[in-house]
């Protein structure tokens, strides 16, 4: 199954075709794309009676977050060990977690630079089904709604401000820094969900590129973590962590500027794309 919010509606894709959810089930599941999160079961339930996807198809006109309000969004840092060694950090013994705040959250919309040091990292996202309390990896899976690409855009100098006491959180979490979508992709959807193909391209030139195989810490073992110090509920996003290739790691640094474009894709899941809006001060 493969969904997207489309003009704050849930629509589904069936064959080549885009369905409104609400009108296609009589009204028995809502327009709004996130509250069929809190009937997950029935949804699929319903939805596998239902005509299946075909290929992913071009981002859709109109599309938002797939995923507009959750209410826990989860950030892990230095989860591939190539980007560890870029960071010139060393390997975490278990998972790096911060916050990404909420209201970051949006889809492929133009991304307005707040300074001269925001940064790229490209990521697999994690979408929560079930409530899920002391979670066993074996079972995790059984979990995930979906999974989804997200930019966990960066300001490197909030972010790295106070030394030891580092600003993740706020860094990671100013308006527009955590792009999602287009589309969440049901785990059934894929040959492999813990082997997925990963990329980032700037203005057409490739940046990043990896495989999730390389997680450090892989999905099952991130909701197990995570669900024992805490609830993870329907909707509730994890960040998983990004590949080598982002801007700060390079000699010289580079950030992102006015009038940029990145193509974020992952295998299965399709291309995020975040345009970053143009400086219209100088007239760009």
């Amino acid at each position: 199954m493969r969904l997207a919010n489309v003009a704050g509606r849930l629509v589904s894709q069936e064959g080549a075709d885009l369905v409104d959810v609400a009108t296609a089930s009589d009204g028995r599941f809502g327009p709004d794309p996130h509250d069929v999160l809190e009937h997950w079961s029935a949804f699929r339930a319903w939805a596998a009676l239902r005509p299946p996807a075909g290929a992913a198809p071009p981002t859709p006109a109109g599309a938002g977050p797939p995923v507009p309000r959750p209410v826990q969004v989860f950030g892990i840092g230095l989860n591939y060990a190539d980007h560890a060694g870029e960071s010139g950090m060393a390997l975490p013994s278990r998972p790096m977690v911060f916050p990404k705040f909420a209201s970051c959250v949006t889809g492929p919309e133009l991304l307005v630079l707040p300074s001269q040091t925001v940064d790229w990292e490209v990521e697999l996202v994690v979408v929560i089904g079930r409530t899920a309390r002391h979670v066993a990896a074996t079972d995790a899976w059984s979990y995930v709604a979906g999974l989804t690409i997200g930019q966990d855009i960066s300001d490197r100098e909030v972010q790295f401000a106070g030394g030891a006491s580092s600003q993740f959180g706020l860094g990671k979490s100013l308006p527009g820094f955590g792009p999602t979508g287009p589309w969440l992709v049901t785990p059934d959807e894929l040959s492999d969900p813990d082997d997925l193909e990963i990329g980032c391209s700037l203005n057409g030139s490739q940046v990043q590129h990896s495989r999730t195989r390389h997680l450090i810490f892989t999905v099952p073992a991130l909701i197990a973590h995570l669900s024992q110090h805490l609830p993870l509920r329907p909707g509730d996003l994890i960040f998983t962590g990004t590949p080598a290739g982002v801007g700060f790691g390079r000699d010289p640094a580079v950030y992102l500027r006015p009038g940029d474009e990145l193509v974020s894709t992952i295998e299965g899941l399709g291309s995020l794309v975040t345009r970053v809006a143009p400086d219209l001060r100088s007239g760009s």
